[in-house]
């Protein structure tokens, strides 16, 4: 454990300070102690409700236990900041918009990763500067971590229903960041949950897959669908898809507390290659060198150009019956990759009136 040459609680005010002019909204700091947390992890993944991500399972407790990952660990500096770039009723209004495409609202900017971690690495340097060489080290869902734990333990907000962490005064749409850290700062006290009995988000998920507060079987998931999923969407959940490309806000949306979500500050997160509001034949026509111009630097890179064009098929075949969108399918229908085909075959038939 590091000494500290000054009080631990100014540090931590200056920590919020510096937090603040590096553009985060909030930082707050919490202990290690995540068992709780760990026995609904266990939960979570003895029920298979993450799929095809066995990277949750990978690591043991390390995800749970920050001082196993970094040993000499006794504190972690939570940060969030909001990347909102328009309004929900403008988002609402995109929302199954017929023609157009819809991503969620955190991919269509620069990829969060990168500027998050170096606003973090910054954050760390001002610590140093002012208390000399201390161990830390940075993350942003990057790494085994569990963020929204240990946010909710910092005082950041609440894990609602729909299992994303929610701000009485600022929402849910943030990104998180942590820095694991020696140093013995004062904690912050966890805020007290204010879902109450409210269970719009559980309504409003497209394909069911928050099966209980607090309960998210990814496996249903639109985010996991179409990010994470490889190979075909099943067939059950596709028509619920609509439009929906690359993630899903549904439930962000309907929460109430959103309607004090504030808009991001960052440029970065704002809407790239105009893909808050383009077509899906547009987008369904660009081949892979395009594809991968137009989202160098973005998340969205990650699915690759397969799974972009798996995504489009389902959401083409949503579509009300279009010989324009006939046709654009019919453009992909002998592409080299099964699942590809597979989607357009399912897509044609939708727009075929046999709808599966």
């Amino acid at each position: 454990m590091s000494p500290l040459p000054i009080d631990p609680a100014v540090l931590k005010q200056s920590i919020r300070d510096w937090g603040q002019t590096l553009g985060f909204q909030q930082i707050g700091v919490c202990d290690i102690d995540l068992a709780a947390a760990e026995q609904h992890l266990h939960e979570w993944l003895n029920a298979g409700f993450h799929g095809e991500m066995t990277y949750m399972a990978r690591h043991g407790v390390r995800r749970s236990r920050p001082a196993e990952l970094l040993p000499g660990t006794v504190r972690v500096i939570s940060a969030r900041m909001d990347y909102l770039p328009e309004g929900r009723a403008e988002i609402l209004a995109r929302l199954d918009e017929p023609g157009k495409a819809f991503i969620s609202r955190y991919a269509l900017g620069r990829d969060y990763h990168k500027l998050l971690r170096n606003r973090l690495q910054a954050l760390a340097k001002r610590i140093e500067a002012a208390i000399g060489p201390f161990g830390y080290r940075v993350f942003t869902d990057s790494a085994p971590v569990m963020e929204k734990p240990l946010a909710e333990k910092s005082g950041l907000g609440w894990i609602g229903k729909h299992t994303n962490l929610i701000n009485r005064y600022a929402g849910s749409f943030f990104f998180l960041g942590e820095i694991y850290t020696d140093l013995p700062l004062p904690v912050d006290v966890p805020l007290q949950n204010h879902c109450g009995s409210c269970t719009a988000c559980l309504s409003i998920c497209p394909t069911q897959a928050i099966v209980g507060p607090y309960r998210l079987d990814a496996r249903r998931c639109i985010a996991y669908l179409t990010i994470e999923l490889h190979g075909p969407i099943p067939e059950e959940f596709r028509a619920a898809m609509g439009n929906r490309i690359y993630g899903c806000d549904d439930c962000q949306l309907v929460c109430p507390w959103n309607r004090y979500a504030q808009l991001t500050r960052e440029a970065d997160f704002l809407p790239r290659h105009s893909l808050d509001a383009a077509g899906l034949i547009e987008l369904f026509l660009w081949d892979e060198a395009t594809f991968l111009a137009s989202t160098e630097g973005s998340a969205i890179r990650r699915i690759g150009h397969e799974s972009w064009l798996r995504n489009i098929a389902v959401a083409l075949g949503n579509q009300a019956p279009d010989p324009g969108v006939v046709d654009a399918l019919r453009v992909r229908a002998a592409h080299p990759s099964e699942c590809v085909r597979e989607h357009v075959i399912w897509a044609l038939n939708r727009q075929a009136g046999m709808r599966p």
